[in-house]
């Protein structure tokens, strides 16, 4: 018989679970001081299709040659493309970072405001993104959904949809404000390394108790 779920719980059971896993890319960026909102969209469009192993160095090689918007800006385009030639895409990331810099620097005096809409309107920025960079960056409280908090949120039986966007809109009317942001940094080492999208670590999970482990039909 399983425990009635409570997110509450769940949380703080993840909290514990996840201690002493590598921190998500642009969260483990944050705490090393690269916290500003230009620095958390550049990061997050770094990440795009790139694992977090090869994204970390690469935002970290990129914000020690060019650490400003106006140092990106000044960047010839072949050259941001070489700082960041390592990730997914580097190309058509690198002239989506050089436009986002030229912007802040050009219409916004070298700050980029925390402004959803702004964020979204910008080639390469989608509610991903902009929601991480807000929670990360401004404090502010925006649900940033990716494949693990996707997966591992319908898995538990907390959501019932079949999309990102679906799970946005669901854990908006449903997840307390304050688990917001914390639930992109809780769930994405909780779902590489416990809740994984093959033969999940069910045997040791300390959600289990309450999982309804919904799709689940091998497991470790």
């Amino acid at each position: 018989m399983k425990e009635p779920f409570d997110i509450d719980v769940a949380i703080d059971r993840v909290r514990q679970a996840v201690r002493d896993f590598p921190p998500a890319a642009l969260f483990a960026l944050a705490d090393e001081g690269h916290r500003s909102l230009f620095e958390q969209v550049v990061a997050c469009i770094l990440s795009i299709r790139t694992y977090d192993e090869v994204t970390l160095p690469t935002a970290r090689r990129l914000f020690a040659a060019a650490p400003t918007p106006a140092a990106v800006a000044d960047l010839p385009i072949g050259d941001l493309e070489e700082l960041i030639r390592t990730v997914s895409f580097a190309e058509p990331k690198a002239r989506q970072i050089h436009a986002i810099a030229r912007a802040t620097v050009e219409e916004h005096g070298g700050t980029l405001p925390c402004d959803r809409e702004l964020l979204l309107g910008f080639n390469g920025v989608g509610p991903k993104c902009a929601h991480l960079a807000l929670g990360i960056a401004c404090g502010e409280p925006w649900i940033s959904v990716d494949v693990h908090v996707h997966r591992v949120t319908n898995r538990w039986g907390y959501v019932q949809t079949r999309t990102p966007a679906q799970t946005t809109a669901a854990l908006e009317a449903h997840l307390p404000e304050r688990y917001w942001v914390e639930i992109n940094r809780l769930l994405v080492p909780f779902g590489k390394h416990v809740c994984t999208g093959d033969r999940p670590h069910c045997s040791t999970c300390p959600v289990l108790p309450m999982c309804r482990q919904v799709g689940v039909t091998s497991h470790r």
